[in-house]
């Protein structure tokens, strides 16, 4: 199973990239999101991308969809969990970033969700009430490429109120969380690395 590719474009179009990796061309489809990032590169730039790889009986062919950060991968997957959302429909439907949509699940922003393409108000109550209370994570990821610069100085604050405000922790309970993480790893800079560090931390 394909995970990982880091080549050379060969070629781009609306959805897709063509990537050049140990002399093998792979087709990848990508996101509105994730194209959005990536427009600026030109034929022969080098690129790297997470990849969701899907095969079935029913879809022979193989399926490979591009993304900037594993974390966006990891979201897509809680994504096509919804019921009627396959994978193709999935790249379709995420024009906006993975932040926005995971925000407005948290939400219950029905209203934002249907501004996705081909998600009517049906399809987004279903969205909801599938993956609502497992989004906190996926809230806090930065923008990526052209934007990766940005510096996002008080993360500690963000998870802190992820954690008590969408996942229920008490505020107590929230800052030792944090306090334990930063301790066992000071290099920490981002919330999604705060989160994964504390989640991992509570499962020991």
């Amino acid at each position: 199973m394909i995970g990982y590719i880091e080549g050379k474009i060969i070629k781009k179009e609306d959805e897709r990239v063509l990537v050049l990796a140990n002399q093998v061309g792979y087709e990848i489809l990508l996101p509105a999101f994730v194209m959005e990032t990536i427009n600026p590169q030109k034929t022969g730039d080098e690129i790297a991308l997470y990849v969701f790889y899907q095969q079935t009986e029913r879809q022979p062919k193989p399926i490979l969809i591009g993304f900037n950060l594993e974390a966006e991968k990891e979201f897509f997957q809680y994504f096509i969990s919804v019921e009627d959302i396959g994978p193709l429909k999935a790249v379709k439907a995420l024009s906006l970033p993975v932040r926005e949509v995971a925000q407005a699940i948290e939400n219950r922003d029905v209203q934002s969700l249907t501004r996705l393409k081909g998600i009517g108000r049906r399809t987004a109550h279903k969205i909801i009430a599938t993956l609502e209370g497992k989004m906190g994570k996926f809230a806090l990821i930065r923008k990526t490429e052209k934007h990766k610069a940005e510096a996002v100085e008080d993360f500690p604050e963000q998870v802190f109120e992820v954690l008590v405000k969408q996942l229920g922790h008490k505020a107590s309970d929230a800052k030792r969380m944090i306090a334990d993480a930063l301790k066992r790893q000071p290099a920490i800079s981002s919330p999604e690395a705060l989160l994964d560090e504390i989640y991992r931390g509570e499962q020991t």
